[in-house]
C-alpha cells in the first residue's frame, strides 16, 4: 500500500492544545467527566486534536501538490487553524467546526482509498463509503471513544473494568441509541409548551433524568425526610450567638452535619472519655467571615461551641500533634501516638462526635453548634442492608491496608447514610418499573429486550434511565460518606478521592442528600443531565464490550465487527500508579445491587475482576518481579493485538504518563518506562513521533514540582520486516546527532522543564527502535533500561553544550549555581572560576548579581527577589542572559505575566535565551534538590507562551496615573 505520513507524525500545534486541556481541567458544568467519576480522564481537547492528526495526511505526503517547503507551511497551518478551533470547549458542541473536521477527514480517507484500489483487501480495508471504525481497548472514562464519535467514526470500546464500561455505555453507546426523542415523562407530555418543543440530540433523555430524580428525592424525603430535619433557630440560641437574632424564627435546611472520629483517653483519669480526632477546629478562614469550634470542658466532659471571628491560633491544629494520626487527649493533653490511635480503631473503641451544623442562609453559610438531638437523630438510623464486601488489605491506596481495623466498604460509611444509600437504590428500581410504564404511554414500543440484548423500546429506554439514575446515586456516595470533608475557604463540602486513592479521615462532613446544596440527589440529577445535553448523537450508537485487552479471546469477534481493521487510540495502564479495580470496588458494591438485573454479565462478579488487571501490583504477585514480568507480558500480548489490528494506513497512538524516578550510578531509568516501552517494541512497533502534551492538573506543580504536568503520547507503526540492526556505538552516535534539534523542537513547543527529560524519551526511543536489534560489544541485545539510561546521559550532554551559547557571566553564574546554589561560597573560589570563565567577580557585583555586602571573604549569588526593582534593561548596555532570566523570575513571581511581559518587550529577540537557561537551571535544581528554585524556573517556561502573546499584542502600554475622580 501507498504509505502517506500523518499530520501527527511531523508536527501538531501543541500550545494551543495544551492551552485548550489545561482550561478544560477547571470546566465542570456539562463536562463528561461530571457523569461519573474516573480517575485518570484525557483532556478532550487532546483526545480530539489527537485523534484528527492521526487521520490527515501531513502536506508533505503530497508533493505533488504541495512541491514547496514554503506551500507546505501554509497548508499546514491551515490545518492548525482547524485543530485550534476544534479544541476549544465552546466548540465541543459547535457543528459548523465539526462539520470541517469531518469533512478534512473524509476527503483524506477518499483520497487514501483512491490510492489502494490494487491493495488486495482493498474492499474491507479500503471503503470510500465508510470510514474505518475506531477501537480504544482501554477505554476506561471514554474520553477516546466518544472524542471518536464526535469526528464521525464508528467507536468501539472495551475495558476490564465494569464501571468503565458502564462509563462509555453512559457516555457514547446510549445517547444516539435515543437521539431527537422528546421526553417520556407526565409533567413534560402534559405540558404544552414542552410537548410541542423540538427536542433535538439527548435533550429529552436529559429532561427524563431531572425529572426522574427530582421524582426519586421527593419521595425519599417522605421515607426518610425525619433524618434530615430543618434546623430551628430560637431566642435561646442568640446568648451565646448574637449574630443569629435576625434569624430568630426562621427554619434552615442542613448542608451538612461537621464531625470528629474519637478514641478512648490514653489518661487513666479519663480512660472512660472519648475524646476527638480534630484536624482542626477551624470551619471557615475567610478573612471577616471566620468561624471556628471553641472545646467547653467542663471536668471530665467537654462541648462545642461554634464562634465567629477571629479564632485563637490553637483552633488551626484542632488535637493534631504531627503528621499521622498523633493526636493529644483534649481533657489532658496526654499525646496520642500513632500505634495507640491504631490499636484503639482495631480494637472497635472508636466513635465519633458532632462539632457543628453547617445551615444554608441568605447568600452564606450559617454554622450552628450541636445540639443533643442532632445526634441523636442521627443514631437513630439503623440500615437494613449495606454492602458486606472485603476492601483490599494490601493495598495502602485504601484506608483498609493502613492498619486502623476497616476491612469492609461500609465501615466508609455512617448509619444514617447506609439509611439513605439504601433507599435511594431501592428507588433507582421502583423508577425503573415506572419509565418502563411512562415510556410505553409516551408510544415506545413494547420490548422485553433491555438494552444488554440490544432492545429500544420501553424496557430499553427504562434499562437508559436507570442507568443514569444510578448514576447519580453512585456520584452522591462521594459526599455521603466519612470520606467526605468540609473545605474552609472557600467553606464547602469536598467529595471522597480528592486523589486517587481513599486516605484515613479524621474529621469528616456528613451532607444533607435531600438538600440542593453539593451531594444532593437532585442537583446531581440536574449535572447529569447537563452532560447528556452535550454529547454526540449523530453519530450510530457505539460498540461498549467488557473484555480483557491481553486476552487470547478475539474482541473483535465479541464485538461482532464486519472489519479487522481499526483506528487506534488508547490509554493504558501506568505500570502500578494506580489500581483501578480497587478503587472501583468503592462504586461496584453499590451500583451493583439496581444494576445486576438490566446488565448481568457486568455483575458476574462480586467485586471488580482484580487478577487479569493489567498493573504490576506486587500485593497480587509474590515478588516485585513477578508483577513486573506479569505487566511486561501482558502488556506485550495487548500491543500485539494492536499491531495486528491496527489499519495500515494509520499510525497507533498511545498515552502515557509514568515519570522516571531511579535513579543509578549512572543515570536515571524508570521501570515503569521500561516495562512499558519494552512491551511497544517487542510488539514490533517503532515510534514515529512523539508529543507532551498538558494533560495532567497543572496545579500539581505548585505542590511537587517533580510531578508530570503532561502525558506523552507515542506515535507507532508496525516496524518494517527489512529493519536494519546496528552496534550500541552507532545508536549512540545516532543519538548524539538527532538528540540536539530534537530537543530543540520540543524546548520551542515550550514543554515544562519539569516534562523535558521524559519528552526526551520519544525521540530517543524512535531511533532505538527504528533497528530490529541493537548489540553491544560483547554481542548483547542493548536492552530498553540500557537504551533509557544511554538516552538520559545524552539529554544532559545536549542541554551542557547549550551553555555554550551563553555569554561569559553566565556561564560562571551557571558553573557557580551547580556547586553552591543562591548559597555563600569563597571569593576565592569565584576568582579562580571568573578568569577560566573570562569574566570577573567585579563586574559581576556591579551587574547587580552578586552579593555586594557578604561577611569576610564570601560571594553569593542574588535571588531573584533580592534582585533590584527599577531594573530597566534598555539602559544596561551589556545585557547578560543570567540577568535577564533571573529578573524575569522576578517580576513575574511579585507581579504576574503582564508585568513580565512589558519587561520582556523591552529586552527584545535577546529574551528566547532566558527560555533555555531555565531549562538548564531548572535541570540542576531537580538533580540537585532544590525544589524552591526549581519551581521558578519551571513556572517562568510554563508563563512563557502568555507572557509573548502579551508583549506583542500591541495592547500593553505603560500605566497612567487616574485622576482623583476617575
Amino acid at each position: 500500500m501507498k504509505f502517506r505520513k500523518k499530520l501527527i507524525e511531523v508536527a501538531l500545534p501543541l500550545d494551543a492544545i495544551n492551552v485548550a486541556s489545561a482550561k478544560e481541567k477547571s470546566i465542570r458544568h456539562g463536562h463528561p467527566s461530571t457523569l461519573h467519576l474516573w480517575w485518570a480522564r484525557r483532556p478532550l481537547a487532546a483526545a480530539r486534536a489527537v485523534i484528527f492528526g492521526q487521520m490527515v495526511d501531513d502536506p508533505s505526503s503530497h508533493p505533488e501538490l504541495f512541491p514547496t517547503e514554503e506551500e507546505q507551511d501554509d497548508e499546514r497551518r491551515r490545518l492548525f487553524r482547524l485543530i485550534e478551533q476544534l479544541v476549544e470547549w465552546e466548540n465541543t458542541t459547535n457543528e459548523s467546526v465539526l462539520t470541517k473536521a469531518r469533512d478534512e477527514i473524509w476527503r483524506n480517507w477518499k483520497a487514501t482509498c483512491a490510492e489502494n484500489q490494487d491493495h488486495p483487501h482493498s474492499t474491507q480495508l479500503f471503503d470510500p463509503e465508510k470510514l474505518p471504525i475506531f477501537h480504544d481497548p482501554f477505554a476506561g472514562g471514554g474520553a477516546l471513544p466518544l472524542e471518536a464519535q464526535r469526528l464521525g467514526l464508528d467507536a468501539y470500546a472495551s475495558d476490564l473494568n465494569p464501571v468503565a464500561v458502564l462509563i462509555n455505555k453512559a457516555t457514547i453507546q446510549i445517547p444516539p441509541l435515543f437521539a431527537n426523542r422528546p421526553p417520556i415523562n407526565p409533567r413534560s407530555r402534559e405540558q404544552h409548551t414542552m410537548a410541542h418543543k423540538t427536542w433535538r440530540g439527548a435533550q429529552g433523555l436529559a429532561e427524563d433524568v431531572r425529572y426522574y430524580g427530582n421524582r426519586m428525592r421527593s419521595e425519599a424525603e417522605k421515607r426518610i425526610g425525619r433524618l434530615y430535619p430543618k434546623v430551628d433557630i430560637t431566642e435561646e440560641m442568640t446568648q451565646e450567638r448574637p449574630d443569629l437574632k435576625p434569624l430568630v424564627g426562621s427554619k434552615l435546611t442542613v448542608i451538612a452535619w461537621l464531625w470528629a472520629r474519637t478514641v478512648k483517653s490514653p489518661n487513666p483519669a479519663f480512660a472512660h472519655a472519648d475524646v476527638p480526632l480534630a484536624s482542626s477546629f477551624m470551619l471557615c478562614t475567610k478573612p471577616g467571615s471566620e468561624a471556628y469550634v471553641e472545646p467547653v470542658i467542663t471536668g471530665d466532659r467537654y462541648r462545642f461551641v461554634v464562634r465567629m471571628g477571629k479564632p485563637p491560633d490553637v483552633a488551626m491544629n484542632g488535637t493534631k500533634l504531627a503528621r499521622g494520626a498523633n493526636f493529644r487527649c483534649l481533657l489532658s493533653n496526654t499525646p496520642m501516638s500513632q500505634d495507640y490511635v491504631r490499636a484503639e480503631f482495631r480494637a472497635k473503641r472508636n466513635g465519633d462526635c458532632l462539632m457543628a451544623i453547617v445551615a444554608e442562609g441568605e447568600g452564606s453559610r450559617i454554622y450552628l453548634s450541636p445540639t443533643e438531638e442532632m445526634v441523636q437523630l442521627a443514631k437513630s438510623a439503623h440500615p437494613t442492608w449495606k454492602p458486606e464486601e472485603d476492601m483490599n488489605q494490601d493495598t495502602p491506596n485504601l484506608v483498609s491496608g493502613r492498619g486502623y481495623g476497616i476491612k469492609f466498604w461500609h465501615e466508609l460509611f455512617t448509619d444514617r447514610q447506609l439509611v439513605a444509600l439504601t433507599t435511594f437504590w431501592d428507588l433507582v428500581v421502583e423508577t425503573h418499573d415506572l419509565v418502563k410504564h411512562d415510556a410505553f404511554a409516551a408510544g415506545f414500543a413494547p420490548d422485553t429486550r433491555g438494552l444488554q440484548n440490544g432492545g429500544s423500546g420501553d424496557t430499553a429506554y427504562a434499562d437508559a434511565i436507570a442507568l443514569y439514575l444510578a448514576f447519580c446515586v453512585d456520584k452522591g456516595t462521594l459526599t455521603n460518606t466519612t470520606q467526605a470533608t468540609w473545605q474552609r475557604d472557600p467553606d464547602r463540602l469536598t467529595q471522597a478521592f480528592a486523589r486517587q486513592a481513599l486516605p484515613m479521615t479524621w474529621d469528616y462532613a456528613e451532607a444533607n442528600p435531600l438538600s440542593d446544596a453539593g451531594g444532593g440527589l437532585a442537583i446531581t440529577a440536574i449535572a447529569v443531565a447537563k452532560v447528556l445535553e452535550r454529547l454526540p448523537t449523530q453519530a450510530t450508537p457505539a460498540h461498549v464490550i467488557q473484555a480483557d485487552a491481553t486476552s487470547e479471546t478475539d474482541m473483535f469477534r465479541q464485538f461482532d465487527m464486519n472489519t479487522s481493521a481499526a483506528i487506534v487510540s488508547t490509554d493504558p495502564p501506568y505500570y502500578d500508579n494506580i489500581g483501578y479495580a480497587d478503587l472501583s470496588d468503592y462504586f461496584y458494591v453499590w451500583i451493583r445491587r439496581p444494576l445486576k438485573s438490566i446488565f448481568p454479565q457486568l455483575f458476574e462478579t462480586v467485586t471488580v475482576p482484580k487478577q487479569t488487571e493489567l498493573v504490576a501490583s506486587p500485593h497480587r504477585h509474590a515478588t516485585k518481579q513477578q508483577a513486573e514480568s506479569f505487566f511486561v507480558n501482558g502488556m506485550t500480548r495487548a500491543m500485539h493485538r494492536l499491531a495486528e489490528r491496527s489499519h495500515p494506513a494509520f499510525p497507533v497512538t498511545v498515552y502515557y504518563a509514568f515519570k522516571q524516578s531511579e535513579t543509578e550510578s549512572n543515570g536515571t531509568a524508570s521501570t515503569g518506562w521500561e516495562t512499558f516501552l519494552e512491551a511497544v517494541i517487542r510488539a514490533g512497533f517503532a515510534i514515529t513521533g512523539t508529543w507532551p502534551m498538558r494533560t495532567e492538573l497543572i496545579g500539581n506543580l505548585k505542590k511537587n514540582v517533580g510531578a508530570l504536568a503532561s502525558s506523552i503520547i507515542l506515535v507507532c507503526r508496525a516496524r518494517g520486516i527489512d529493519a536494519p540492526a546496528c552496534t550500541r556505538s552507532e545508536f549512540a552516535n545516532a543519538l548524539r546527532t538527532e538528540l540536539p534539534l530534537a530537543l530543540k523542537h520540543l524546548q520551542r513547543s515550550n514543554i515544562a522543564p519539569v516534562d523535558l527529560a521524559q519528552a526526551a524519551i520519544g525521540p530517543g526511543m524512535g531511533i532505538f527502535s527504528r533497528f530490529s536489534r541493537i548489540l553491544d560489544s560483547e554481542g548483547k541485545p542493548v536492552s530498553v533500561r540500557q537504551a533509557l539510561l544511554l538516552i538520559n546521559q545524552t539529554v544532559d550532554e545536549v542541554l551542557a553544550e547549550q551553555e555554550g551559547d551563553f555569554d561569559s557571566d553566565t556561564r560562571w553564574a551557571l558553573s557557580w549555581f551547580e556547586q553552591f546554589g543562591f548559597e555563600p561560597g569563597d571569593y576565592g573560589t569565584a576568582e579562580t572560576l571568573s578568569k577560566a570563565k573570562n569574566t570577573s567577580v567585579q563586574w559581576m557585583k556591579e551587574a547587580g548579581i552578586l552579593d555586594k555586602k557578604m561577611p569576610g571573604s564570601k560571594v553569593r549569588l542574588l535571588r531573584p527577589g533580592e534582585l533590584s526593582s527599577d531594573w530597566d534593561p534598555s539602559n544596561v548596555p551589556q545585557l547578560t542572559v543570567w540577568e535577564m532570566t533571573h529578573h524575569l523570575i522576578r517580576v513575574l513571581e511579585s507581579a504576574g505575566e503582564i508585568e513580565t511581559a512589558r519587561v520582556f518587550a523591552k529586552i527584545g529577540s535577546k529574551a528566547e535565551a532566558a527560555r533555555e537557561l531555565a531549562y538548564r537551571l531548572y535541570s540542576i535544581s531537580e538533580r540537585k534538590k532544590r525544589a524552591e528554585n526549581a519551581l521558578s524556573y519551571n513556572g517562568l517556561v510554563h508563563s512563557w507562551p502568555e507572557i509573548l502573546r502579551l508583549a506583542h499584542d500591541g495592547t500593553l502600554h505603560e500605566p497612567q496615573q487616574a485622576g482623583m475622580f476617575a
